[in-house]
C-alpha cells in the first residue's frame, strides 16, 4: 500500500505529509478531550454533585476544542496541498527532463500521446496519494493507538477488543489490492490506447473527411470506448464491494465496541463517565481506517499510473557523445538501419558527403531516403555501421553540437502557434528585426506580413492559416536563421506551388559555396547541379554519380530521369495549350 520508490521519488513531501499527520493528531486528541469532558459533567449531573461553574467550563473546554480541531483541519488540508503541489512539479519535471535526455529519437521508445497523459491525467491521480492517501495511512495506524490509551483506562477489555476489529479493514483491502492492481493495470493500459487513437484521429481529421473515412475511425473509437468503459465498471464495481465490506467491519466492530461497554456499565465494571466516553469514540476508532480504505482506491490509481510513469523514468537514455564538432566532411560506411526485427530498411549503405558540396540522394518512396537522413539528424538511433563527421563518431557527438550543426528542413517542418518573431527568434535569439526582416525578403514572405502585422503577425498551431508554400518558405527563413554548416533538405520542395520551389531551390543554391548541402527529392531536376548524387533503390544504392554520368550510364536513374523528362513535357504542353 506504500510505494517507497514514489516517496523518494518525491522527498520535499515528507515534511508536509508529517505535518498533515500531526495536525490530524493534534485534532483527535481536542475531540477527545471535549468528549470526555462532556462525559464527566453527564456523570456528575447523573450523581448530582456537579460543582458550580462545571457547565462554564464544559463549554470552555468543547469551545477550544472545537477551534483547535477547525485549525488542526485547515493545517492539515493546507499540507496537503503543499504535498500535491511538490509532487505535481517535481513529476511534471522529471518527465520533461526524461524526455530532453531520451532527446530527438524519445519517440521511437514512448508514444506521444501516452506521455501527454502520464503528465497530465497520470501525476493528478498521484496528487490524492500524496496529499490525502499517504498522511491518512500513517494517521490510521497512529489514531487507533491512541484511542487504546484512552479507552483502556475506563474499560481494558473494550479497549482490546475495538483495536483487535480495527485490522479486518486493512486485511480486506490487502485482499482487494491483489485483484485492483490487475484490473488498473488493464484499465491505464486501455486509457492509453484510447488516448492515442483519439489523438491520431484528431491530427488526420481533414484526412479522414476527404477520403470519407471518418465513420470508419468513428467505429474503431466506439469500440475502443465499449472496452474502456467495460474495464471502468469493473473498477467502479470492484470499488463499491470493497467498500461494503470496509463498512461492514467498520461498523460492526463500533457496534462490538459499544455492546461491550453496554454490559460492562450493567456490571457496575465501567462508570457512567466512561460509558459515555467509550460510545461516543468507538466510531474514532474505525472512521480513520475507513476513510483510509475510500483513498486507497484513488490511490490505487496513482500507483497504476506511478508503474507507467517510472518505466518512462526508467526507459534507456541516448549514450550522449562529449564531442563537438562544427563542419567537416561527412561519411557513412556500411550502415545498416531498421525500425523493427521485422524489416531492414538500410542495407550496407556508405556515402561521402565532402565539405561545402551539394549532394543529392533519389529514388523512390520507401526506399529509405529519409531514414538516412534521420540517422545524420541524430532522430534515428541504433543503427549499424559508422556515420563520421569530420571523422567523428556520429555516437560521439553531443547531441547539442549535432542539432547546432546540422539543420533538416523537411515537407514536414513544424510551425508552432504564435507570432511570427517568436517562430524566427527559435532558430536565433539574438536576431533583431532588421535581420528576421533580412530573412523574411531572402524567402519573400516580407510583402506578405507587412500586409498583415509585421511580426507580430499571429500564426496558428502547425501554420493552419497559411498556405503550405508559406509554411515551406517560414520553415526556411527559421532554417536560415539557423545558420548552421550542414542543411539537410528532405522533399523540402514538395506539395507547394511553383513560385515557393523556386524560392527555396534558389536558396539551396546560394548555400553550396558555404554550407554542405544534401537534398532529398524525388524530382530529378533538382538535383541536376550536384556535385554527386546517390540512386537509393529498396534500402541499397543502386548506383551514384553527377548528372551526365548517370544519364549515360543508362541505368536506374536514366530511366527515371526519361520518365519523368516526358511527364513534365507532357504537362508543359497541356499548360501551352
Amino acid at each position: 500500500m506504500i510505494k517507497t520508490r514514489l516517496i523518494k521519488a518525491v522527498p520535499e513531501s515528507k515534511k508536509y505529509i508529517a505535518a498533515n499527520v500531526v495536525c490530524q493528531l493534534v485534532g483527535l486528541a481536542a475531540t477527545t478531550a471535549a468528549v470526555i469532558s462532556v462525559a464527566d459533567f453527564l456523570e456528575k449531573l447523573y450523581e448530582k454533585n456537579a460543582a458550580n461553574g462545571s457547565l462554564l467550563r464544559l463549554i470552555i473546554i468543547a469551545a477550544a476544542s472545537l477551534i483547535l480541531r477547525a485549525v488542526c483541519i485547515m493545517l492539515s488540508e493546507k499540507a496537503g496541498f503543499e504535498s500535491s503541489r511538490s509532487v505535481k512539479l517535481i513529476l511534471r519535471k522529471r518527465i520533461t527532463e526524461k524526455l530532453l535526455l531520451l532527446g530527438c529519437s524519445y519517440n521511437s521508445q514512448t508514444a506521444t500521446a501516452e506521455v501527454v497523459q502520464l503528465a497530465g491525467e497520470g501525476v493528478d491521480q498521484l496528487e490524492t496519494y500524496f496529499g490525502a492517501y499517504l498522511p491518512q495511512f500513517f494517521y490510521a495506524m497512529l489514531a487507533p493507538v491512541f484511542l487504546f490509551a484512552v479507552t483502556a483506562f475506563f474499560s481494558l477489555k473494550t479497549a482490546v477488543i475495538l483495536l483487535i476489529c480495527v485490522p479486518l479493514i486493512p486485511v480486506s483491502i490487502v485482499c482487494v489490492q491483489k485483484i485492483a492492481k490487475r484490473l488498473l493495470a488493464d484499465y491505464w493500459v486501455q486509457y492509453a490506447k484510447l488516448g492515442d487513437s483519439f489523438l491520431e484521429s484528431l491530427q488526420g481529421l481533414t484526412t479522414l473527411k476527404i477520403y470519407q473515412s471518418d465513420g470508419h475511425i468513428h467505429e474503431k473509437i466506439n469500440e475502443e470506448s465499449e472496452r474502456f468503459r467495460r474495464i471502468t465498471m469493473k473498477v467502479l464495481t470492484m470499488q463499491l464491494n470493497s467498500v461494503t465490506v470496509m463498512d461492514i467491519f467498520a461498523y460492526g466492530g463500533a457496534a462490538a465496541g459499544i455492546i461491550l461497554a453496554v454490559l460492562g456499565f450493567s456490571k457496575r465494571e465501567i462508570t457512567l463517565c466512561g460509558f459515555i466516553s467509550i460510545v461516543l469514540l468507538s466510531a474514532e476508532f474505525f472512521l480513520p481506517m475507513r476513510k483510509l480504505g475510500s483513498y486507497f482506491h484513488i490511490a490505487m490509481n496513482g500507483m497504476a499510473a506511478s508503474d507507467k510513469i517510472f518505466h518512462l523514468l526508467d526507459l534507456p537514455e541516448n549514450n550522449d557523445g562529449n564531442l563537438n564538432v562544427e563542419s567537416g566532411d561527412i561519411s557513412f560506411d556500411k550502415v545498416n538501419f531498421s525500425y523493427d526485427d521485422s524489416r531492414e530498411i538500410l542495407k550496407n549503405i556508405s556515402m561521402d558527403f565532402p565539405e561545402k558540396s551539394f549532394t543529392a540522394i533519389i529514388g523512390e518512396s520507401g526506399c529509405g531516403k529519409s531514414t538516412a537522413a534521420g540517422i545524420l539528424s541524430g532522430r534515428n538511433k541504433g543503427y549499424l555501421g559508422c556515420v563520421k563527421i569530420d571523422g567523428n563518431e556520429l555516437r560521439d557527438i553531443s547531441e547539442k553540437s549535432l542539432t547546432k550543426n546540422v539543420t533538416l528542413i523537411s515537407c514536414g517542418s513544424y510551425i508552432f502557434g504564435g507570432i511570427v518573431r517568436e517562430a524566427l527568434l527559435m532558430a536565433d535569439e539574438n536576431a533583431d528585426d532588421e535581420k528576421l526582416w533580412s530573412v523574411l525578403e531572402r524567402v519573400r514572405l516580407a510583402e506578405f506580413f507587412r500586409s498583415e502585422n509585421g511580426l507580430e503577425t499571429q500564426i496558428t498551431a502547425g501554420g493552419a492559416n497559411l498556405s503550405g508554400g508559406q509554411r515551406q518558405r517560414l520553415a526556411l527563413a527559421r532554417g536560415i536563421l539557423h545558420d548552421s554548416s550542414i542543411y539537410i533538405f528532405d522533399e523540402a520542395t514538395s506539395n507547394i506551388d511553383v513560385e515557393s520551389e523556386e524560392c527555396i531551390l534558389s536558396e539551396i543554391r546560394k548555400m553550396f559555396a558555404e554550407k554542405t548541402v544534401i537534398m532529398i527529392t524525388h524530382r530529378l531536376a533538382n538535383a541536376v547541379n550536384a556535385d554527386r548524387i546517390y540512386v537509393f533503390e529498396k534500402g541499397r544504392i543502386a548506383e551514384n554519380g553527377t548528372h551526365s554520368e548517370l544519364v549515360s550510364g543508362g541505368g536506374v536513374y536514366a530511366k527515371l530521369w526519361e520518365k519523368q523528362s516526358a511527364l513534365e513535357a507532357i504537362g508543359g504542353n497541356c499548360e501551352t495549350e
